[in-house]
Formats: structure tokens, C-alpha cells, sequence
């Protein structure tokens, strides 16, 4: 849409209204940095109280596989988005054909749900990534012939760490999990990396800068994130144009996509996987960078212009988990210290139930020096505790 087009519409308010499926901290924030812009937002989940239900302009209670709930949803909405892939794309086809508009489109979600069909897209595009090989259910000989040490990845429903095992040699193969996955080699990482890409509807595609993360060995989650990250101009290039290649692989992609990479010890870049929507390793957007994946996400779904992707300050991201004992009513300890910490800002989520590992919280530090930034990170995450209380 041309310059002179765009000055010619008349928004009232709100000035658009976005549903999202999904109730989590990913739609809280989507929910509080659309309501900067005048937008209204509605979410879908199943708890009565969840995080983005609080501050939402309307909340239908009911899950991601319910029709009716769904069609609820999408009904009082120009726009309908989401900030979980695990969700109904049956329906959600259905809704699209009968007139709603939902981006990233149905289709494309459909791929990614399933870890091979998204390999396959990118391979299909020319991308770089580690070798793999489809395995409906485990096989010994498939497993020997493919070679060891190798991942074993569910194709659908892992999450968080979840569906994803290494077996390191042939003593392993009777661990091996059941149901469809596929094998993957077990890559020599020298750093994981990740890119934010946002599409616009006009084709337009901007990257965010490259973040490194430090993953915990235990649990598989994010531990810490650095911006930008600690590597070469040219391999930042590099990855930067293997996110916006990956981002035009999943043709008519509209909003943000989280691409996540592997930099090998040879010097390679490797797509691990994507995720349609905001991500956990874009959170530093909101306080270091021009546009938030956030907002940057319901530009791009509604059609709007795209904003500056522009890091205007280092920083570094660190997960709050749940305490490893830490069950029931959240109780966070240590947050005054860790508020006194500059730079600092801090986002509880507002859950109702800790569990140990569970994601509660972040915190970003913003420092031009990143070796300061990275020093205040290990301070708070010593401070910051997130432990529980049984009710009752």
C-alpha cells in the first residue's frame, strides 16, 4: 500500500480488535503494547484467570481444540493470531475458509506443527540445516544406519525442551521414545543463535539482531540471552539473511518468526526450528530495540506498517523459572534487591501455580557495555528466587 493510501485511512476506536488463542505471557504482552495503540484485544484459554485474560479487553474461557470456543473467539475479531502452535488448525481452516482472517495463516502452522514437514520447507528452500531422516516408530536398524550420536525429535507436540532425546550410541536404542519423530545429527555447537523476522503484508521482511543463548543442560530451557551476540559481522550477516530466507520459505507469512540456529565449531550456520509468533528469545525487544516483537507482531498481522527493528541498547534476558522445590501459590523472593539492580526490568507473569522449571517471569538488563550488562544478569538471577506455597 502506497505512502498516500495509508494517509487516506480513517481508523476510529478501537482502532483495530485482535483475538489471540492463547492466555499466556507471550498474548500478556501482545495485550499490553496493543493497548498503547488503541487496539482491542481478546484471548482464548482455558484458565479463567490467566495472564493475558487480566488486562484483556474480553477472555473466552475454553481450550485450543474447542470449535465453539474458537469460533466465539474469532467472532468479535478483525484479526485472529496466537501465541501457542499447539491449537486446533483443523478448525482454525475451517474459521479462515468461512471469512476470518487469522495470520500467520492456518496452512502455515499446519507445517510447522510437524518438525519434518517444517524441514522439509527448508530444505525444499535451499536452507541449511543438520542432516535428518523421517522414523515412524523407533527402529534399530534405521537408527544404525542414519549414525550416532543422534536426536530423536517428536514431530508434534514438543515444547520447551519436551520430545527431544539424545542418544548417544547403540546401548541407548531401547530408550527411544514411541510414536512418530525423526532422527536428527547431534551437532557440534559452538553457540545457539536466534533471529526475530517480522513480514508484512506487503511482502516486506525486517530482522531483528542476532541474540546468542546460553540454554540450561538440565532442563533444556533458556537461560540466559545476550544481544547482540558475541560473534562476527560477518556471521551476524549471515544469519541474519538465513532468518529473512527462512522467514520467505513459509510463502504469505504474516507477523513475526522466530528462527533459532546453530553456529558449529566449523563455522556453519544451521536452522534448528521456527516458531510463528513472538518468542521467548525476542523479550529483550520491548525495552532494547526501536519496535517490540510484540507490537511488531500485530503490525504485521493487521496489515500495518512495520516498525524499526533497530537495537538501540545491549542487553541481556534471563529466564525466571520456578524454584526447584517450588510448588503452588507463587512467592517471589528477592525482588527489591533485584529491582535495585540499574538497568534492570523485571516481568512477573502473573501465574497462578509455580512448578519447578516452570516459566514465571524475565528479567532484561540494559547496559552499552554487554560484560556489565552479563555481570548484573548473574546477580539478579542469585537475588530473584520464585518459590511456592501450598494453599490451604
Amino acid at each position: 500500500m502506497a505512502d498516500n493510501e495509508l494517509s487516506k485511512r480513517d481508523f476510529g476506536c478501537p482502532i483495530m480488535r485482535f483475538g489471540i488463542v492463547g492466555g499466556g505471557q507471550l498474548a500478556k504482552m501482545m495485550a499490553m503494547e496493543g493497548s498503547k495503540l488503541g487496539f482491542s484485544i481478546a484471548v482464548l484459554d482455558p484458565a479463567p484467570d490467566s495472564p493475558a485474560g487480566r488486562i484483556a479487553d474480553r477472555q473466552v474461557v475454553g481450550g485450543y481444540y474447542d470449535g465453539e470456543k474458537l469460533k466465539e473467539l474469532v467472532a468479535g475479531c478483525e484479526v485472529t493470531t496466537y501465541d501457542i502452535e499447539h491449537i486446533d488448525v483443523v478448525e482454525l481452516k475451517k474459521l479462515e475458509a468461512a471469512g476470518s482472517v487469522i495470520h500467520p495463516s492456518p496452512g502455515i502452522l499446519e507445517v510447522i506443527q510437524d518438525k519434518l514437514q517444517q524441514k522439509e520447507v527448508l530444505v525444499a528452500a535451499g536452507l541449511p540445516v543438520p542432516p535428518f531422516r523421517r522414523m515412524d516408530t523407533p527402529d534399530a536398524q534405521l537408527m544404525r544406519d542414519f549414525g550416532f550420536p543422534l536426536v530423536q525429535k517428536a514431530r508434534r507436540g514438543g515444547y520447551d525442551g519436551r520430545g527431544v532425546f539424545v542418544l548417544r550410541g547403540e546401548e541407548q536404542i531401547a530408550e527411544a521414545f514411541q510414536g512418530e519423530s525423526m532422527v536428527e545429527s547431534l551437532v557440534e555447537i559452538e553457540k545457539e543463535l536466534a533471529v526475530m523476522v517480522a513480514c508484512g503484508a506487503d511482502g516486506e521482511v525486517r530482522s531483528y539482531p542476532v541474540v546468542e543463548m546460553v540454554f540450561d543442560s538440565e532442563s533444556n530451557l533458556l537461560d540466559l540471552l545476550i544481544v547482540p551476540a558475541r560473534i562476527c559481522e560477518e556471521l551476524a550477516e549471515r544469519a541474519r539473511d538465513l532468518a529473512e530466507r527462512t522467514a520467505k520459505a513459509f510463502t504469505g507469512l504474516r507477523g513475526v518468526l522466530g528462527v533459532e540456529m546453530f553456529l558449529t565449531r566449523s563455522g556453519e550456520i544451521l536452522i534448528n526450528e521456527v516458531a510463528p509468533r513472538p518468542h521467548n528469545s525476542g523479550h529483550y525487544t520491548i525495552e532494547a530495540c526501536v519496535t517490540s516483537q510484540y507490537e511488531q507482531h500485530l503490525r504485521g498481522v493487521g496489515g500495518l506498517p512495520l516498525g524499526s527493528t533497530e537495537l538501540l541498547v545491549p542487553a541481556v534476558m534471563v529466564n525466571l523459572l520456578g524454584a526447584p522445590e517450588a510448588f503452588g501459590e507463587p512467592r517471589v523472593l528477592g525482588l527489591e534487591e533485584a529491582m535495585a539492580i540499574e538497568g534492570a526490568t523485571i516481568h512477573i507473569y502473573g501465574k497462578e501455580e509455580v512448578r519447578p522449571k516452570r516459566k514465571m517471569g524475565h528479567a532484561v538488563i540494559v547496559d552499552h557495555d554487554i560484560d556489565r550488562a552479563l555481570e548484573k544478569a548473574r546477580r539478579l538471577k542469585d537475588v530473584l528466587k520464585i518459590s511456592g506455597r501450598r494453599k490451604g
